[in-house]
């Protein structure tokens, strides 16, 4: 701590001296990062809304004719490993959903005489246990047939496990694309301040003394990146929350100032942890060399 002062000079020198190539890097860097947080904002939008769907899964369970205890068979379904939830569906409240989702068309259910749709339990189910939930209740007595949606259920779980998959490749991709990057700037400062390197050699300065300058340095332009990529992201989202908030209210969004607030720590905790082992891996490679 007592040189502290002298680091953050030499940083300062250091920057200085190559100031082009060092803002490239701190731009690059900063829409690296904002690539980041973008690519985790959508993530956690998009896990909400698959989570909002997964919870939305549900099956269709219709009962033979002469099934009078529907109460009893209610239960067993209820208690079945897999199931969340599961209801009764009267003729009545079917006919009404029907008249929802034919909306206009609605009218031609008029047509009939008498209410063609039968009652039936609607299953809440969890997504990844869907066969098996199919399973056991098409083996129930007096069930007659299920109605899975089995395609579109899956396809649901497909989207959320590729937005998983890809979220972590980026992160994959921006982390390793943020380390070459403070490296190689690493690597330049230390070969254009090759002769003041030798000349505290031979003074008997420690490597410590030597490279705290350097880890500084790349600190210092790889948080400052991510307090501009944590600036523009905040910007975004509440841009992005009027607009969305305007147009399609429906889709379910997470809370705001919680989405900002777990954005900005995850970009600075990044930046810096990056900052830091980027230039620990530029000096190794150095020492590597020599």
């Amino acid at each position: 701590m007592k040189n502290a002062f002298y680091y953050i000079k030499e940083s300062i020198r250091i920057i200085r001296n190559n100031s082009l190539s060092n803002l490239f890097s701190f731009l690059g860097t900063a829409l690296i990062l904002f690539l980041l947080g973008l690519i985790v904002a959508l993530w956690g939008v998009s896990s909400q809304l698959t989570n909002l769907l997964q919870n939305e899964a549900e099956i269709s369970a219709y009962f033979e004719e002469d099934v009078k205890n529907t109460d009893e068979l209610l239960h067993i379904i209820q208690q079945l490993d897999g199931v969340w939830d599961a209801r009764l569906v009267n003729e009545q409240e079917a006919h009404g959903q029907m008249e929802k989702i034919l909306g206009e068309e609605s009218n031609i259910l008029q047509l009939f005489d008498q209410n063609p749709f039968e009652a039936y339990i609607e299953v809440k189910i969890h997504l990844e246990q869907m066969d098996s939930v199919i399973m056991q209740i098409s083996n129930i007595k007096g069930i007659d047939y299920v109605r899975d949606n089995k395609d579109v259920l899956k396809q649901i779980d497909g989207i959320s496990k590729a937005i998983e998959i890809l979220s972590y490749l980026v992160i994959a991709a921006v982390s390793i694309t943020t380390l070459v990057i403070i490296s190689h700037m690493i690597r330049q400062g230390i070969y254009q301040n090759r002769q003041q390197i030798n000349t505290l050699l031979l003074l008997g300065a420690p490597n410590r003394f030597i490279n705290s300058p350097f880890i500084f340095v790349g600190f210092l332009l790889t948080f400052g990146g991510g307090i501009v990529a944590t600036l523009l992201i905040n910007i975004l989202v509440n841009q992005s929350y009027v607009i969305l908030g305007q147009s399609i209210p429906f889709i379910p969004m997470p809370p705001k100032n919680q989405l900002v607030y777990g954005l900005s720590i995850f970009l600075l905790s990044v930046s810096a942890a990056l900052g830091i082992l980027g230039s620990l891996f530029g000096l190794s490679t150095i020492n590597k060399e020599k």
